[in-house]
């Protein structure tokens, strides 16, 4: 759902929010008691006391009384007809009632905008204390007033904070640019406040060199400007690495965020920069980690030399191992963004497939990512521990976790053709087990297996043939009718199998009966003698009695082929398929490449660019983990046919034409 608010609103409430939570601890560590006596009045004429106390001359009165207001504020009350009296209070050299007043400030300026200019004059007046704490809380309580008459008022004041002799009230001044940025940017843009942060990039502190590039970076995802208002050159470079050392955890993601966007000149300016960054894979913050791959892995693109990238690849490795040591939550964002990591650099992570092994005490959303990463790291070398570990993993008690297990199987096998045999021992072991759900995991993915190496494992058809009466899901059974169409010659008592589903044939759905359509009539063009009854039952019951466009416009099209050119419906019908694809790496390169520009954001968590989900564009992204069955191919064939139908028939519904007798050629 989404806010009416502006963007920096949220900045705004949790501003409130954690001021609140100093408040009660100033209090808290006064006298060894707590401010929860200020949440529990409930006296009338409540408003009147607490005015009469707010002009009470004595200090500690005024702040018992700011604090009251600032309570009844929290738990939701209007004291917004107190703004005068409390304003009135901000003359103080008390900072802690300076405090509450800004807070109180923040909260009502926006519903009281022609008072609120009556404290600009104070804001002013702060910025010029001695105190720099004071000059900083001013600056911070003006970024958060977001109120248009007042931000006028309030240039003079910035401009003079921004170069201040404090770095405290300079790295305020920083962010409070952003925020103003937000509320009128024309107005930032004209007093050059862009300008003299950009110049905050060169400043000596490294906690306002960082502050300087969030705010740079901030502005510029929010700026018609774009990449123009943040551009590293040299010079600022060099600042930023230098500053990346010493400034908070959190200043180091936003430099190494922004140096991710930066273009290096050639390979050795992208390895001098690697070099500078790399420290950061040791920082205990995962974020950090997370923001110094990036910045290394977009680089790479650049490094030519083998040995170089083979090094850089040992030193990533510990850091994203460590991170799935964290809590679940944390492992899954890893998990996300390691799955990106090694469609892009498998070799970095391709010796510690063993750390991506489910515990039995994962959570399921943290052992399906691991399932995923376990496919795509799986190679020749290491087929065998998987398949063991995956054997495993198909007797656990979680059924979907158990579906995904056997099919991960299938996909080993499809991936890498020496393992493929082992792959089909391992689905018939589970088959043996005859449990439901594994069984007809077992056969959707056999087929699978049958479409990439055709004419190769059809011996085991047999075993599957056993299992028949177990499959009640549509894929299962759609799967299980496309092997007796398509290996009919092989199967003796093929006829027999297909009418047993033929019996039920209006309860299923259209997937199933689109693919028992198909396999009939391969069976007859196979086995004409035999069969010739069974298909006209089957071409009746889906061009007359179904009601499904699709079904009838596929049993009208196989109908008319039959009909007049039975050589040609061979041609159609039996012709060879194309082998499916491994599906492991099935993100596009262009797209891949911009999710690793953002790695440890949301867009690596959904595996989406930030467009398709901030401003609504729809554009289609390819998702993991989706192989190519046969339904899909199904619809496309019923609409290609569809199509056919419109174009050279008019979209007429005409009768069938009667069925030829079987002739010696099919």
């Amino acid at each position: 759902q989404q806010s009416a608010e502006p963007p920096a609103c949220k900045c705004t409430m949790d501003f409130v929010e954690k001021s609140i939570q100093k408040v009660n601890q100033l209090g808290a560590g006064g006298g060894g008691g707590t401010d929860s006596k200020y949440f529990q009045t409930t006296k009338k004429g409540e408003i009147h006391e607490l005015r009469e106390e707010l002009a009470n001359p004595k200090m500690e009165k005024k702040k018992e009384a700011v604090k009251k207001v600032i309570a009844a504020m929290t738990v939701g009350k209007d004291v917004s007809m107190l703004f005068t009296d409390v304003v009135n209070c901000i003359q103080t050299v008390n900072i802690e009632l300076k405090k509450l007043v800004y807070l109180y400030l923040i909260n009502y300026a926006k519903s009281q905008p022609d008072l609120a200019i009556l404290a600009v004059n104070t804001f002013v007046k702060d910025t010029q204390d001695v105190n720099p704490l004071i000059r900083a809380l001013a600056v911070r309580t003006m970024g958060c007033i977001r109120v248009d008459k007042i931000v006028e008022y309030l240039c003079e004041p910035l401009r003079k904070c921004l170069k201040d002799e404090d770095p405290y009230v300079r790295k305020t001044s920083a962010v409070c640019v952003a925020k103003l940025y937000d509320i009128n940017g024309e107005l930032v843009e004209d007093q050059g406040f862009l300008d003299m942060v950009y110049d905050l990039l060169g400043d000596s502190n490294p906690m306002v060199v960082s502050n300087a590039v969030a705010a740079l970076a901030e502005i510029s995802e929010t700026s018609e400007l774009g990449q123009k208002v943040f551009q590293i050159n040299t010079s600022t470079l060099q600042k930023m690495l230098a500053a990346l050392n010493e400034c908070t955890e959190w200043g180091q993601v936003f430099i190494l965020d922004s140096l991710a966007l930066y273009c290096p000149s050639d390979g050795r300016e992208a390895e001098s920069i690697i070099e500078r960054v790399t420290p950061r894979l040791q920082h205990a913050n995962s974020a950090v980690v997370l923001s110094a791959v990036k910045v290394m892995i977009k680089y790479m693109d650049l490094i030519t030399s083998q040995d170089t990238l083979k090094a850089l690849y040992k030193k990533m490795a510990p850091p994203l191992v460590t991170l799935l040591s964290s809590e679940p939550e944390i492992q899954y964002v890893a998990l996300r963004n390691i799955n990106l990591i090694v469609q892009k650099r498998p070799t970095i992570l391709a010796h510690e497939i063993k750390v991506f092994f489910s515990k039995y005490n994962d959570p399921i959303y943290v052992k399906m990512e691991k399932l995923e990463i376990m496919i795509k790291l799986a190679s020749e070398r290491n087929v065998d521990q998987v398949l063991m570990e995956l054997k495993e993993y198909a007797t656990e008690v979680d059924v979907e976790f158990v579906r995904r297990s056997v099919r991960a199987i299938g996909r080993c096998a499809i991936k890498l053709e020496r393992a493929a045999e082992r792959c089909i021992n391992v689905l018939l072991e589970l088959i043996q087990t005859k449990v439901n759900y594994v069984v007809q995991e077992a056969v959707i993915v056999i087929k699978d297996i049958f479409r990439k190496f055709p004419n190769r494992y059809e011996s085991i058809i047999g075993t599957l043939c056993e299992n028949l009466d177990t499959l009640d899901e549509p894929e299962a059974k759609g799967s299980m009718i496309w092997i007796i169409g398509e290996y009919a010659e092989r199967i003796d008592n093929a006829d027999e199998l297909l009418e047993s589903f033929l019996e039920s044939f209006d309860d299923e759905t259209a997937s199933v009966q689109l693919q028992m359509l198909t396999a009939t009539v391969k069976l007859f063009l196979k086995r004409p003698a035999e069969t010739q009854k069974m298909v006209q039952d089957v071409l009746t019951l889906a061009t007359q009695d179904s009601d499904n466009p699709d079904l009838r416009d596929r049993g009208y099209i196989y109908w008319r082929l039959l009909s007049t050119d039975p050589e040609a419906a061979k041609q159609v019908v039996l012709a060879e398929k194309p082998n499916i694809n491994d599906d492991s790496f099935t993100l596009d390169p262009s797209v891949l490449d911009e999710l690793i520009t953002h790695l440890s954001t949301l867009a690596s968590i959904y595996h989406k660019p930030p467009s398709t989900f901030i401003t609504g564009r729809t554009r289609m992204v390819p998702t993991l983990g989706g192989g190519a069955h046969d339904d899909e191919y199904e619809e496309s064939d019923a609409n290609i046919t569809s199509d056919m139908m419109d174009g050279g028939m008019g979209g007429a519904q005409a009768a069938p034409p009667a069925m030829p007798a079987p002739s010696a050629g099919g």
